[in-house]
């Protein structure tokens, strides 16, 4: 038989020459394959780092930080209110504006990533994390506290993206999975854990001044994880493509603003009063993919390349799953810190325990999916929101109807059971969403995968406070009112749950097709194969 030329690949597939779907099939895999053959755009080949795992260390530790410092403040706020003479609306600002700035620069930071060098982005974004901290802790006043979170939240948005792009640039194959598997749990933990870990500080550090505590605290981790990182991060070489798309980063940046601004406004009525924001915001954003589309066709690379979307498998529906899956999971975290904390008079520390459950199954769920994904692939998400879905909802009918002497202990086991499922969710979604991403792409395609989860948590940490509030006015019930707002939850969830579904389906039927176009040239004769 002769050797076939690449151009005449699908020749060899007879009655499957004619398959579209098929062709995809194959154009897609050979896309990926390459990406994940060339680290960057250098085109070398991939040799393993010897200190990858230690760097990786470095990379979580940075990312908990970061993360933890979205929840970690709210069971604070009291006191900092106290203590500093502030207003309800100037203190919500600690965490909102947080999470705002966290928001704007995920992108833009990806893409500086990408074009320049991920190493030094990330060691600059979190010395400027530390300093920011350690401000935060020593502010005389809200307004400078303020600031500092504003500046603090910038950078941990241009430090995260860098967290999913070094490890694809640092890992391949079965090794990118459990890499990913710990930083889906690192992700998961944090969240979970914020009330935890605040509450805890609060009760160590006793007295009017001991929330400072909870900014310090990441000062000296920060400085060790700037000297591990030094030694331990590999190098990113310039890709020759070091254009940014200067208007693209202000377009997107208003576009994100338009849509974070009432929603991190939403306890002074930002919602009512800023409605239309949200026409702007997607106004803004159609501007910016129409100029990011023009870029592409001109052979210029764009701030956010729009084929992450259209050709590269599995990444629009991931990033679907997670900003519907983060409404829903960021939300529930303040509600059962409300109930706990107003209706039933716990202490922060307790709240934080109540829900400890879910931390320890999402934690540990979360490092055994990432050596699970590449062999169930979507299905392990599919099985883990249900999991959540099954958790919750049984936890919800429980401090609905049982007693309420009983049932934050009643509650503890179906919240485990949600956080196993949980854990199940996160990182193989960030495995399988990321992927096929090439690593030339990486930051980008990183910065705005969690861009869509901050979204996702902005509109839920807004959302279902705000529900509770408005059932709790209505019917004076603690109870009613958490078991109105988990619904709304678990609603998101069930959403996620239909895209996650639907994506495993539809891997399904082209698995089918394929394993139909291999047999069918198996068993065509081989002179019939011959060009």
């Amino acid at each position: 038989m002769r050797r076939v030329r690449p151009g005449n690949m699908f020749a060899l597939f007879g009655p499957c020459a004619l398959s579209g779907r098929a062709r995809g099939l194959l154009v897609t895999a050979s896309a990926s394959g390459a990406g994940d053959r060339q680290p960057g755009a250098q085109g070398d080949a991939y040799e393993p780092d010897p200190r990858r795992w230690r760097a990786l260390w470095v990379t979580l530790v940075a990312g908990f930080m970061s993360l933890l410092d979205v929840t970690i403040v709210a069971v604070a706020l009291p006191t900092v209110q106290n203590d500093l003479g502030a207003s309800p609306a100037e203190v919500q600002w600690v965490v909102s504006g947080y999470a705002l700035t966290f928001a704007l620069a995920l992108v833009t930071a990806g893409r500086l990533g990408d074009a320049l060098d991920r190493r030094k982005i990330f060691l600059i974004a979190l010395c400027a994390f530390v300093l920011c901290s350690a401000a935060c802790g020593a502010a005389p006043g809200i307004t400078l506290l303020v600031v500092a979170r504003l500046a603090q939240g910038l950078a941990a948005g241009f430090m995260a993206p860098q967290n999913s792009a070094l490890i694809q640039q640092m890992f391949r194959g079965a090794e990118r999975g459990r890499a990913f598997g710990y930083f889906g749990a690192t992700v998961g933990v944090s969240s979970a854990s914020g009330p935890i870990v605040g509450g805890a500080i609060l009760a160590l550090a006793d007295g009017m001044q001991g929330w400072r505590w909870i900014f310090y605290v990441n000062v000296p981790i920060g400085v060790l994880a700037v000297l591990l990182g030094r030694r331990l991060l590999p190098r990113t070489r310039k890709s020759g493509r070091g254009h940014v798309d200067v208007p693209g980063v202000l377009l997107l940046g208003l576009g994100v603003l338009a849509f974070m601004y009432p929603l991190v406004q939403a306890e002074s009525g930002g919602l009512r009063r800023l409605w239309w924001l949200f026409l702007v915001g997607a106004a803004v954003l159609a501007v910016f993919v129409r100029r990011q589309r023009r870029l592409l066709a001109r052979g210029t690379t764009p701030l956010l390349d729009p084929r992450l979307f259209s050709t590269v498998r599995g990444y629009a529906i991931g990033a679907g799953v997670g900003t519907l899956y983060f409404i829903g999971f960021s939300g529930v975290w303040l509600v059962f810190a409300l109930f706990y904390q107003h209706g039933l008079h716990y202490s922060p520390l307790e709240s934080g325990l109540a829900v400890t459950p879910f931390a320890i199954g999402s934690a540990g769920a979360a490092v055994v999916s990432g050596r699970l994904v590449d062999r169930f692939g979507r299905l392990l998400t599919v099985w883990g929101l249900s999991g959540v879905i099954v958790g919750l909802g049984t936890a919800a009918l429980l401090l609905r109807f049982a007693p309420l002497d009983h049932a934050p202990w009643l509650a503890a086991p179906a919240l485990f059971v949600g956080g196993v499922g949980g854990g199940f969710v996160v990182s193989p979604n960030i495995t399988l969403t990321l992927r096929d991403v090439p690593v030339r792409m990486a930051g980008a395609a990183g910065g705005a995968l969690q861009t869509g989860q901050r979204l996702g948590a902005a509109v839920g940490t807004a959302a279902l406070p705000g529900l509770f509030y408005l059932v709790l006015g209505r019917s004076d019930d603690f109870q009613v009112a958490l078991f109105i707002a988990l619904c709304a939850a678990l609603a998101a969830m069930l959403t996620s749950l239909a895209l996650a579904a639907y994506d495993w389906l539809r891997d399904r039927r082209r698995r089918a097709a394929h394993g139909k176009c291999a047999q069918e040239v198996a068993n065509t004769p081989v002179h019939s194969r011959q060009l």
